[in-house]
């Protein structure tokens, strides 16, 4: 039986991760950071843990927590959205809060959640964004979460080499119907997920070691971004 991670699954693409993954047959830890959501999470028949990405003291039990573990497959899916632009400077407080959730939280698990993976010979994919393309862009809209997941991206590549044995792909699930994506969004959960699932296990190779040059950066169907 494989075992899943999801990091950030209390609701849209993460929760429907979770039963993805369960309706395949996997054994899966789920988290989120409130009660509401890990009751989410325990009804689903998913292992249920407490976590909250944007506080560092949280996120430094996950190591623990996951002791003894062998990650076949982690997802980081944790993230915040803000559709400010450039035509005035962020806050801190709203600056501080998209890098926590999107940067900061994502690099606090990686080192903690990466060995458990390597133990399996897994896959650890960070859901990203199209916005993180630095080619190409036609607009300030969001230009801090523009930031995050470029930063994110470039966390996860310089990441790859120090785990060897572990796979990192980066992937965007396309413009989602969530309440981040809004009602107004053209792809369900439910297909944006299995076409996630579907690129993941398109992407499983027996090679021996990875290197940062071989981190992919795709959308959810498995095609990639060129030059980014």
């Amino acid at each position: 039986m494989q075992t899943t991670l999801v990091i950030g699954a209390s609701r849209g693409i993460g929760l429907e991760m979770v039963q993805q993954h369960l309706d395949a047959g996997d054994r899966v830890i789920a988290t989120a950071r409130d009660e509401a959501g890990l009751q989410r999470l325990r009804d689903l028949g998913a292992q249920a843990m407490k976590l909250d990405v944007t506080n560092p003291a949280s996120v430094s039990g996950l190591s623990w927590q996951l002791d003894g573990e062998k990650i076949d497959l982690a997802y980081y899916v944790a993230g915040v959205f803000s559709a400010d632009d450039a035509k005035s400077p962020p806050t801190r407080q709203a600056f501080d809060a998209m890098m926590h959730a999107n940067v900061l939280g994502a690099m606090q698990a990686l080192p903690q959640v990466a060995p458990w993976v390597e133990e399996a010979g897994g896959q650890f994919v960070f859901i990203t964004s199209d916005f993180a393309q630095i080619g190409g862009v036609e607009s300030s809209r969001a230009w801090v979460y523009h930031v995050s997941k470029a930063a994110l991206n470039m966390a996860v590549v310089a990441a790859q080499p120090d785990y060897p044995r572990a796979q990192f792909l980066l992937i965007h699930p396309g413009w989602v119907r969530t309440d981040m994506g809004t009602p107004d969004a053209p792809l369900l959960p439910e297909d944006s997920v299995a076409a996630i699932r579907a690129t993941v296990a398109a992407r499983k190779t027996t090679q021996a070691a990875f290197a940062c040059s071989d981190v992919p950066y795709l959308r959810w169907d498995g095609t990639p971004f060129a030059g980014w």
